[in-house]
C-alpha cells in the first residue's frame, strides 16, 4: 500500500512529519508520498515558491524510511486537483492500494472538491483525527463515510480502492502560519521545523515579508 500526504508544506513541520511516520508505521504501508501541491486550489497564493518549498521537504525527510517526496503536481500547470493527482498515480501504479491521507477538516468539506464522487474509486481514505475533533459529518460526505467505512487497517490492504479509515493521530499544535508569522516578526521558530529547514528558511529570509 502506498499513503499520500499532500499540503502546502508553507513550509514543513514537525506535525506533518509525525504524522506521515506514524501513519506509515500504523498502516503497514510500502511508502508514504509527501506531496506539495503547485497551485492550491482552496487557499491563497503560497508565501514560499514550489522550489523552495521541494527543497525544505527533501531535507526534512533526508534518510527516513518509507517517505518520498513526489513532485508531481509542482510539475502540473493549473490547479493541483487531487482526482488529476490520484488519476496519474493510479495509471502509473495499477491496482496497489492507494491510501489518501487528509485531516478531519478537510474531510468535512470534501463535498467541494472538485470531482470529489471520483475519488473513492481512486483511493482509500485515511481520515486523521486529532483528539478534540467532534465536529460532525453532514450531508453526502456522511452517507459516504457511512457507507465505506472499515475500523481496522486490514481491508485497506485487500482492495485498490473505496474505504474511509477514521484514523487517530496525534495533537501537535504546529502549524505552518504560525510558523511564517514568527519568521515575519523575527523570532525563533527552533524546534518548530527540522535545523535543516530551518537553514533555509533562514539563508534565504522566505518569510521575512510574508505577512
Amino acid at each position: 500500500m502506498i499513503g499520500i500526504l499532500g499540503g502546502s508544506f508553507d513550509p514543513v513541520h514537525y506535525g506533518h512529519l509525525r504524522l506521515a511516520v506514524e501513519l506509515y508505521q500504523d498502516l503497514g504501508l510500502s511508502e508514504m508520498h509527501l506531496m506539495p501541491c503547485g497551485v492550491p486550489p482552496h487557499r491563497a497564493p503560497l508565501a514560499a515558491s514550489g522550489a523552495q518549498r521541494l527543497a525544505m521537504l527533501e531535507v526534512a525527510i533526508e534518510g527516513e524510511r518509507g517517505l518520498i517526496v513526489d513532485q508531481r503536481e509542482l510539475q502540473r500547470t493549473g490547479p493541483s486537483y487531487t482526482v488529476d493527482t490520484l488519476t496519474s498515480l493510479r495509471n502509473e501504479l495499477g491496482s496497489i492500494p492507494l491510501c489518501l491521507v487528509m485531516g478531519k477538516d478537510a474531510f468535512l468539506g470534501l463535498h467541494t472538491w472538485h470531482r470529489w464522487r471520483e475519488l473513492m474509486g481512486l483511493a482509500h481514505i485515511v481520515v486523521a483525527e486529532r483528539p478534540g475533533c467532534d465536529k460532525p459529518i453532514a450531508g453526502e460526505v456522511a452517507q459516504i463515510f457511512s457507507e465505506r467505512r472499515v475500523d481496522s487497517p486490514a481491508p485497506l490492504s485487500k482492495s485498490a480502492a473505496g474505504c474511509i479509515l477514521p484514523w487517530p493521530v496525534p495533537a501537535l499544535d504546529i502549524s505552518s502560519s504560525r510558523i511564517r508569522a514568527l519568521c515575519a516578526a523575527g523570532k525563533s521558530i527552533r524546534y518548530l521545523v527540522p535545523d535543516a529547514v530551518r537553514g533555509i528558511v533562514q539563508s534565504q529570509q522566505i518569510y521575512k515579508q510574508s505577512q
